[in-house]
């Protein structure tokens, strides 16, 4: 949730809503199966998508070429940016962890869902864009991301379960529940089925990862408390 919508929520009930994690999801950088760009780094990234640059590049690449692409196909290609649009969660995390809070630029072509943008990639040779690591569909590969002590994380069930790739996140439920009473029983139960293992095992089914056993422990300990 957004931070408006937690305050218009509180704004209702007096209370905020309860978020339960129920899987592990990251925020991933993909390019066409055919790019050859190896990785990239924050400030490069953010160099592409943000007007405000904060992140502390001095230029703005341009053509591929300016991100190191030596090749003589690729050298001199324009560079397409694809995102998400302001309603959702992803933009707002993509504004927030890889732009260092700046502005996106105008001419970030956005769709309505990772896996628009995905599709949109894979449809696009010259294209960059952002998604949910949910939505790594064919036509597309996903590029390591240069951390700031200069590993090349690719977003994989280890570095993302670790934190070691640097734009991991919970997904989440979000339930009322009014602080020191229980939860309705079928909310109660519904909960309890995702946080089962029949219910991670959906969770992989649909190209997230499962919480780890600490992470259960604390979604399970958000239901139960007051």
């Amino acid at each position: 949730m957004q931070i408006d919508e937690r305050q218009l929520f509180t704004t209702r009930y007096g209370y905020p809503p309860l978020a339960v994690p129920v899987a592990m999801d990251a925020l991933v950088v993909v390019v066409n199966q055919d790019n050859p760009l190896p990785h990239i780094d924050q400030p490069q990234l953010d160099a592409l998508f943000s007007i405000t640059r904060l992140c502390g590049a001095r230029q703005v690449p341009q053509r591929w070429g300016d991100l190191g692409l030596t090749e003589a196909a690729w050298a001199q290609r324009g560079i397409q940016r694809f995102g998400r649009n302001s309603a959702s969660g992803t933009w707002g995390f993509f504004k927030q962890q890889a732009l260092c809070k700046g502005d996106f630029r105008s001419d970030v072509a956005e769709f309505p869902g990772s896996a628009a943008v995905v599709q949109a990639v894979a449809a696009t040779p010259n294209s960059i864009g952002y998604a949910s690591f949910g939505f790594h569909l064919s036509g597309v590969k996903m590029v390591p991301i240069v951390t700031a002590s200069g590993d090349s994380v690719m977003p994989d069930a280890e570095s993302i379960r670790s934190g070691r790739y640097p734009w991991s996140r919970p997904l989440y439920i979000y339930v009322n529940k009014a602080p020191g009473k229980p939860l309705p029983p079928l909310v109660n139960a519904f909960l309890h089925q995702v946080l089962s293992p029949a219910g991670q095992r959906r969770v992989t089914e649909a190209g997230y990862l499962p919480l780890s056993d600490s992470q259960m422990a604390q979604a399970r300990a958000a239901i139960e408390g007051n």
